[in-house]
């Protein structure tokens, strides 16, 4: 099977750079007007997105290109661009070098509400007077990258932090908001944190509720309300991409990536996965290899 591309520097012929923003319309440009080919990247990037007019794939969950839209990809995630026409917006990439050059702790990238990882990645919607303040925040940092201004590292990292608070704010804003709602979403963030170091071995929700100390019931209660998910969703969700990314990116077997994921036989793991998607292992491989 063809291995997907995959782009772990920021800027393919500079390697000391670790931040870059671009105008879509330019990428436009780079492709030709073509389709962007699936991938995934080494770094986070962000599309802020003016308006748009096709779909973006992320983790092989489709978004339509619409306006007034910031999509968020964390590093691994596979990722598409489908334009119908030429959008008009900004693409900022940045890897955890940047954080570090910047004193940016990466833990303030995983408190965001943002950048998720895997499962459902929708974009997050914003209003007019919203977007002019993200504009800014792009073309001041687009300004200040194209310089050789002094502190130009110091600037950039200070804007980016501007304008993923200024999402994050528009993101929490956006839902329900209780007395105990950060104690809710540092839950939400540990609760992400275990299913990402053990989703291969820790298949049910009370296995995770004991190790946070909590009840599956609560544990259930606060993810639905932060997510909109069941934390049984969650876990599912994460293994499931786990699975869709080994059937897409390697040869190995139907049997051996169940195993790799926990499931003591290839029933089992088969069953499991076309519950999840509707569809079997080889029909998933077979119809998403045929798009590459």
């Amino acid at each position: 099977m063809d291995q997907i591309k995959i782009y772990n520097d920021v800027h393919p012929k500079e390697k000391n750079v670790s931040f870059a923003i671009k105008r879509m319309e330019d990428y436009w440009s780079i492709q030709q007007s073509q389709p962007d080919e699936p991938h995934r990247h080494g770094y986070y990037t962000v599309l802020l997105v003016l308006i748009g007019e096709g779909e973006h794939i992320i983790d092989f969950h489709s978004y339509p290109l619409g306006i007034r839209q910031v999509f968020f990809v964390s590093p691994g995630q596979v990722h598409q661009v489908v334009e119908r026409r030429q959008s008009l917006g900004f693409v900022v990439t940045f890897d955890t070098n940047f954080l570090v050059h910047n004193n940016i702790p990466l833990s303030f990238i995983k408190e965001l509400g943002l950048f998720r990882g895997y499962g459902d990645t929708p974009p997050l919607d914003v209003e007019p007077i919203e977007l002019n303040r993200l504009v800014w925040l792009c073309s001041e940092m687009l300004d200040i990258s194209n310089s050789a201004t002094k502190y130009r590292e110091q600037a950039l990292g200070s804007l980016l932090q501007l304008f993923l608070i200024q999402c994050n704010n528009l993101y929490t804003s956006s839902i329900n908001n209780t007395e105990d709602y950060e104690t809710s979403r540092k839950l939400l963030q540990d609760f992400k944190g275990l299913i990402e170091e053990n989703y291969a071995n820790w298949h049910n929700t009370s296995r995770y509720a004991a190790e946070l100390h909590i009840t599956p019931d609560y544990l259930n209660r606060v993810i639905k309300m932060l997510t909109g998910k069941t934390a049984k969703e969650l876990i599912q969700g994460r293994i499931t991409i786990e699975a869709k990314r080994q059937l897409y990116f390697t040869d190995l077997s139907s049997k051996e990536i169940g195993y790799l994921l926990g499931f003591s036989e290839p029933a089992n793991f088969s069953s499991f996965f076309k519950n999840c998607t509707g569809e079997t292992p080889s029909t998933f491989r077979n119809n998403h290899h045929q798009l590459v």
